[in-house]
């Protein structure tokens, strides 16, 4: 049986009176690419920030390949690599320089550290290294981020809207690679709008509706939920998250 990489125990996160993730278990295994779906506001982000340390829980535990967040949370996040929604940089390092305090920070190997960012950015069309981050468009900070992860082939990779910003180009090459790194023994958790990337990539999927999670499963057995033997996944996420009269009257008032 494959090892767990991800788990969570009756995970909890309340902001004040509202409940953003209520007692979340979950449990995704070495070598596939698990896609956590849901509406805006679901609970999606805060689920990643929870499962990366970035955010304490109200309760509930998170383990990341064995180790309890609360005890080893700097050895974790050594092991993992994150691409949040929004990318975050210091504005005011030009892009070789992140990448180099990436290197340092994680005292890496500066040679073959090199090499991945030749290659990666001939993938990914990164001609822009010595321009300054604040100066980056949108597309342009994400590709660099996606860098500074992907050159570190870390054991466990979160992704929130990863191919948001992205040209086409640039997202199937992303695609391909993670697809190659699960079938070297990497686990990815990923969020995406985009069902059809969900629904071609992903091993299993999970759906999370006002902080719960709702649904989860291979296609087949999210298809045996909704007892619909060729519902596409976009078909199974709007049956569970929203009905067909919800999407008529939200366009008969438009």
């Amino acid at each position: 049986m494959a090892n767990v990489v991800i788990e969570t125990q009756n995970l909890v996160k309340n902001f004040g009176k509202i409940c953003a993730v209520k007692d979340l278990n979950l449990k995704v295994f070495q070598g596939e690419i698990y896609g956590f779906l849901g509406p805006n506001g679901a609970g999606k982000t805060t689920t990643i920030r929870l499962l990366t340390g970035a955010l304490r829980p109200t309760s509930g535990t998170v383990r990341i390949l064995g180790m309890d967040m609360r005890y080893n949370e700097i050895e974790i996040k050594r092991s993992i690599g994150v691409v949040p929604d929004e990318p975050r940089m210091y504005s005011n390092l030009k892009g070789y320089e992140f990448l180099n305090f990436t290197i340092e920070i994680f005292g890496l190997d500066k040679q073959a550290m090199r090499e991945r960012i030749q290659e990666l950015s001939v993938a990914f069309g990164v001609n822009y290294l010595d321009k300054y981050i604040a100066d980056m468009s949108h597309g342009m900070k994400q590709k660099l981020l996606l860098m500074s992860v992907l050159m570190r082939k870390p054991k466990v990779i979160f992704l929130d809207e990863p191919t948001v910003g992205l040209d086409a180009k640039s997202a199937k090459i992303l695609k391909l690679l993670l697809t190659k790194y699960v079938s070297e023994g990497c686990t990815i958790f990923m969020t995406t709008h985009v069902l059809e990337i969900a629904e071609k990539m992903c091993s299993r999927i999970g759906i999370i509706d006002r902080g719960s999670l709702i649904a989860e499963g291979t296609m087949d057995e999210l298809r045996k939920l909704v007892k619909d033997n060729v519902a596409s996944l976009e078909d199974v996420f709007l049956r569970l998250t929203a009905t067909e009269e919800d999407i008529l009257q939200i366009v008969e008032e438009l």
